[in-house]
């Protein structure tokens, strides 16, 4: 989508950008970070929430993978939290579904 921030960031990333980058998973780090270690994890497809994802359960797992993996690399396997908020009344404010990782 031309007008999602998120969409436009990974057709045109800035060099060293990525920390996980695959066919179907990107993530960076947040930049209003909400804890030492915050991560973004999301599709490179877009989908606008989480609901939108429904019938997709094997990217979510892969979304999921990539986060468990950028926590071993961060070193914050001794407690991190996963966050996704869904819509506007969820905390939402980039509507390109992405996984928070905080540690």
């Amino acid at each position: 989508m031309a007008t999602c921030l998120f969409c436009s960031l990974i057709a045109n990333p800035k060099p060293g950008m990525f920390l996980h980058d695959d066919a179907d998973v990107v993530a960076f780090r947040d930049i209003h970070p909400q804890a030492p270690t915050h991560i973004l994890v999301l599709p490179r497809k877009h989908f606008p929430d989480l609901t939108a994802m429904e019938a997709d359960t094997a990217l979510i797992a892969k979304m999921y993978a990539a986060a468990i993996k950028l926590a071993k690399l961060e070193k914050i396997t001794d407690g991190f939290r996963t966050v996704i908020n869904v819509g506007a009344k969820g905390g939402q404010t980039v509507f390109h579904v992405h996984l928070h990782v905080m540690g």
